[in-house]
Order: C-alpha cells, then sequence, then structure tokens
C-alpha cells in the first residue's frame, strides 16, 4: 500500500496513542481515511524532508494530496473529512491564515492546562495499528 493514498497526520508524540488529538481523529474518522506518524518517528522525518519542511514539534502537520499543510490550516483540512458537526469547523478556512494561526497556537500554548493530560495509554487494535506508520 502507497502511504500517500491516504492523507498522513503527523503529530507531536512519542507514544503514538497517547496523543489526544489522535485519538479525537481516530474516534470521528469513521472512514478510517487518515494514517499517523509522529514526527519524531523516521517515516516522519522523511515525509517532512520531501517537503523541504523543518520540523515543529508544537504544531500537526497534514500529507494531503502531495501537499503539506500546517498548523491551523491542517487542523482544518482533517476537521473537513471528520463529518458532521466537526466537518462545519472547515468554514473557518474564510478567516486569513496568520489570523487562525494566533488562535492555534494559544490553544497550543494552553491545551494541557485547559484539557489535561492523559494518565495512561489506549491499547491499540491490530487494524488500528495498521493506519499508524512504521
Amino acid at each position: 500500500m502507497n502511504i500517500l493514498n491516504h492523507p498522513v497526520i503527523l503529530f507531536d508524540g512519542v507514544f503514538n496513542l497517547c496523543n489526544s488529538s489522535v485519538q479525537f481523529v481516530i474516534k470521528h474518522d469513521k472512514k478510517a481515511v487518515f494514517h499517523f506518524t509522529a514526527l519524531q518517528s523516521e517515516e516522519g522525518k522523511k515525509l517532512i524532508a520531501n517537503f523541504g519542511k523543518t520540523s515543529a514539534l508544537d504544531s500537526i502537520l497534514l500529507v494531503e494530496n502531495g501537499k503539506i499543510y500546517s498548523e491551523s490550516t491542517a487542523a482544518l483540512r482533517i476537521a473537513k473529512r471528520l463529518g458532521f458537526p466537526v466537518n462545519w469547523l472547515y468554514g473557518l478556512i474564510i478567516v486569513p491564515a496568520f489570523l487562525r494561526n494566533q488562535v492555534y497556537k494559544f490553544i497550543a500554548r494552553n491545551r494541557y492546562k485547559w484539557f489535561g493530560k492523559q494518565e495512561s495509554c489506549m491499547l491499540p487494535t491490530p487494524e488500528l495499528k495498521s493506519r499508524f506508520l512504521s
């Protein structure tokens, strides 16, 4: 399988399934469209390098249709594929990126304070494991 046939979400996380945003996407991605890899992984580093980017561990990246997206644009493009009501967030794409990214960065800086950290990681099923690049 060619991984680039699927959108790939690159996220900050040494422990793949501990990342709450990944768990949110998995829960709402009913068609199993997305695949995942950590920014720190070899696969993640290769993908980032292929697009001439440098890794930003405080951001989420999305590789989709031969392009790479970051920050709020990546988040909104992910939301677009997650179905109702999450997909309605994509309407925010009309807001200029420099404004959206300021909000994105503010939320990213405060995410642990507002949403907390998980005590433990979920155990992946074999089919879920197949969605992670290794």
